[in-house]
């Protein structure tokens, strides 16, 4: 299982081999932290027909990746395709990325302090209404791509104050303390050479077509 966390990315391709679904596919979304679970979209109709047994196989491809133009921004999770679709633009010598939400580094929780991002997440705490309403993190959706301010995420999870990091929500809140939205990391940097950008559209609902808003 180590290896299937940690060599599949968002954006990956995932294929059924048995059972009545065998041939269909579904999309990695990302992966969650203690439970050690890769999750995987598939169609409704898909999904009705997958039992406990059947087998999935991922084409594992994106741990690695390098922006030679910014070597100071390193890749975690991301499968080229989606670097690809996610509008990203250069201006001034940064990366502007767009992103549905933007974090500050007070509401990161459990996961903070992990040494490794290649797997797993960590939870933007969800407990204090007013900090919610305040960064519209009571807005969030699976698959949003979030930015997550002064956390470096290139060594571990960690606070620096002027870094910044980049990553997809992958599980829901949680009342218990500490926790909230997972996330799943994309892209960090020690310094600000990435310059988030809101737009309500940077889902990998939005950038597939997929998930219950979209037919199919």
């Amino acid at each position: 299982n180590t290896s299937v966390q940690v060599y599949s990315c968002i954006g990956n391709k995932a294929r059924v081999i048995t059972g009545d679904a065998k041939g269909a596919e579904g999309l990695v979304l990302g992966h969650h932290g203690g439970s050690e679970h890769v999750m995987v979209d598939l169609p409704r109709d898909v999904k009705e027909k997958l039992t406990y047994d059947d087998k999935l196989v991922i084409f594992a491809k994106g741990q690695g990746l390098k922006l030679l133009d910014y070597p100071d921004i390193v890749t975690f999770n991301l499968e080229p395709d989606l670097l690809k679709k996610m509008n990203i633009k250069e201006a001034g010598g940064k990366l502007h990325v767009p992103v549905t939400t933007i974090a500050p580094a007070a509401v990161m929780g459990s996961g903070i302090g992990s040494s490794n991002v290649a797997s797993g997440d960590y939870d933007i705490m969800t407990g204090d209404p007013q900090t919610m309403k305040e960064y519209k993190l009571d807005k969030m959706r699976f698959g949003d791509i979030v930015a997550l301010l002064d956390h470096d995420n290139r060594y571990g999870r960690d606070y620096h104050k002027g870094a910044i990091t980049i990553g997809v929500v992958v599980h829901s809140d949680c009342k218990l303390a500490g926790h909230g939205p997972g996330v799943a990391t994309l892209l960090t940097c020690p310094t600000r050479m990435i310059d988030p950008v809101i737009d309500p559209k940077a889902s990998l609902a939005d950038l597939y077509g997929i998930g219950t808003q979209y037919k199919g």
